[in-house]
């Protein structure tokens, strides 16, 4: 395999400071049988691609950790940094300016040769999509250009020390110009990756072949099933039988029965995740700070970590886990029900309805949660009700302020692996995830500051002070911080957990025979 370039001086310097976030994932399993090179493999995935595989969307996800898509940068949780990919290294030729080199020799899986040209024309894509992708969209990226064979300058509007991490977004992965001239984006041969798609059964599964032409080397695996399996449950349980080969995003409730099951390992990292309760600020009674505080004293987050979770995650603290450079210092809420029921009194509450609670279903364990919170909320006297849906169904209502509370979790780094990226789509007035439908001028001039802060030191102070702000107007309920668990067979061979959920299927990613 030809050997990845080095992270330039710049980006180094600027992007170093990750490494203490302790993300790296879990172990690689186990090569003591010889790679069957004719093996396939069968992937359950948490979620299905929407947006007929528009790169902006999630479906950039799917085809990431599909080995499909690929990226300029790369961001390596077990180093803590952005590292190169499809691009050998990077400089900033001015305070607006970034020049990425590209890479030598790449196909794309059509035939086609990787350029410059081709990577500016699939990032300007990207940009002018009608609801572009939180991590690059024209509000941080205002030019992408190729200045010569093999440069690539992406222009900012303001000076932005984080362009390598954006750059390593999947949504920024590159295709063909062959998959940009349809109605929609076609990946199908239009990638970069070990893994070719083939076909799909719509919102069911997709199929890959090995990529024979691979820039990065042999592929170990003859191709791949991904299937799209919601129900974590389900996830669990066929990794147990041998119907799938890894499960991703295993549920708490299942750990014990997989971790005692016969040929399958489980492995979990750190995981910058917290299950939260979303509340909508903009409705009533969530546009009271008192009621949310209110529900907050209502919480017994001990109780709740240790039955639903049986350990496996802690109470949250706030909107980052104490682990994290940027957290600040703060302690999880406790219980208060007297504190709670005056806070709901000179909040002037009166139950004149249920509040609902969304529990989608993709977190099995979601449910039993959303019960152990509506007990808690009728002792303080706030009734509550429960309606499971799957997300996708529930989040044109979310988005549009149509919904009491939902709970969901959210991984601070999965669209750029910054706290920037969350805490601007997540929570300022304009952010494009902003779920809880909060505004403070206070809190956007932070993060407008934060963005603009080359100081890795100084920037995780002002996330700090950001996520301050968050927790004291309690605008959700964080309630627990979570690992990222998945489970395979024995016989998968060279699997390094990825606990941004990006990376799956690798060249490396092999199985034993029968």
């Amino acid at each position: 395999m030809r050997k990845l370039g080095q992270l330039s001086a710049i980006g180094l310097a600027a992007l170093t400071a990750l490494t203490g976030c302790g993300l790296s994932g879990g172990g690689t399993s186990a090569a003591s049988k010889a790679a069957d090179p004719n093996q396939r493999i069968v992937v359950d995935n948490f979620r299905a691609p929407v947006a007929n595989w528009a790169l902006e969307s999630d479906a950039a996800y799917i085809l990431s950790l599909s080995g499909c898509l690929e990226t300029l940068t790369k961001y390596d949780s077990a180093q803590g940094k952005v590292v190169p990919f499809l691009a050998t290294e990077w400089k900033q030729a001015s305070p607006l300016e970034w020049d990425f080199t590209i890479r030598e020799g790449v196909k794309f899986q059509d035939g086609t040769d990787f350029t410059a040209e081709s990577v500016a024309a699939a990032l300007t894509s990207v940009l002018k999509a009608k609801v572009p992708a939180r991590a690059f969209n024209p509000s941080i990226v205002s030019k992408v250009e190729a200045t010569d064979a093999r440069t690539v300058r992406v222009t900012t509007p303001a000076e932005s020390p984080l362009v390598p991490y954006r750059l390593a977004s999947v949504n920024t992965g590159v295709l063909a110009p062959a998959a940009y001239q349809g109605a929609t984006v076609d990946p199908f041969g239009h990638c970069t990756g070990p893994f070719t798609p083939v076909s799909e059964k719509a919102k069911q599964s997709l199929t890959l072949d090995r990529n024979s032409d691979y820039w990065g080397g042999d592929v170990q695996l003859a191709g791949a099933e991904v299937r799209f399996i919601t129900n974590g449950a389900t996830r669990a349980t066929q990794v147990q039988t041998g119907e799938a080969d890894i499960s991703l995003s295993i549920p708490a409730s299942a750990l014990s029965s997989l971790e005692n099951a016969p040929d399958v390992s489980v492995l979990k990292a750190d995981s910058p995740r917290t299950a939260t309760l979303y509340m909508n600020n903009g409705r009533a009674p969530f546009n009271n700070v008192g009621f949310r505080k209110a529900l907050r004293s209502a919480l017994d987050l001990e109780a709740l970590a240790a039955s639903v979770y049986e350990g496996a995650a802690l109470p949250a603290a706030g909107p980052f886990a104490p682990s994290e450079p940027w957290a600040g210092t703060a302690s999880a809420p406790q219980q208060n029900v007297e504190e709670a029921k005056k806070l709901l009194q000179s909040a002037g509450y009166t139950a004149d309805r249920p509040l609902e609670i969304i529990a989608i279903v993709e977190r099995a364990e979601f449910a039993d949660v959303a019960t152990v919170i509506q007990d808690n909320l009728k002792a303080i006297g706030v009734p509550v009700s429960i309606q499971a849906k799957e997300y996708a169904s529930a989040e044109p209502d979310v988005l549009a302020g149509n919904y009491d509370m939902i709970l969901s979790q959210r991984n601070r780094l999965i669209d750029i692996a910054d706290p920037i990226g969350f805490l601007t789509a997540d929570y300022t007035c304009k952010g494009t995830y902003n779920l809880s439908h909060f505004c403070n001028q206070e809190y956007d001039d932070v993060i407008a500051q934060a963005a603009r802060t080359s100081s890795t030191e100084d920037r995780y102070k002002l996330y700090a002070k950001a996520g301050k702000i968050l927790d004291a107007e309690a605008v959700n309920l964080w309630l627990v911080n979570e690992q990222a668990t998945d489970a395979l067979r024995s016989s998968v061979m060279n699997y390094v957990q990825d606990p941004l959920s990006r990376y799956v299927l690798t060249a490396q990613t092999a199985k034993s025979g029968s």
